[in-house]
């Protein structure tokens, strides 16, 4: 099954990873720890949580307008 990973830089340094399929979310020092630790919470996920993939998302980025 192929599964979508979202990775934003964190603050503290490493990577938040999450996975909008399921919902998991973990983290890593690196991009490969991240993905890895996604891919581990996710396999345990869905060993609970079975589920039947709708396909992939559509993941794309949007711009908002701020008022500091």
């Amino acid at each position: 099954m192929i599964l979508t990973a979202v990775l934003i830089p964190d603050e503290d340094g490493g990577f938040v990873a999450f996975n909008p399929e399921t919902g998991t979310t973990t983290q890593g020092e690196s991009v490969s720890e991240a993905v890895n630790n996604l891919r581990e919470a996710t396999e345990l996920y869905l060993e609970e949580f079975p589920f039947k993939s709708l396909g992939q998302p559509l993941v794309t980025t949007f711009e908002v307008v701020t008022h500091a």
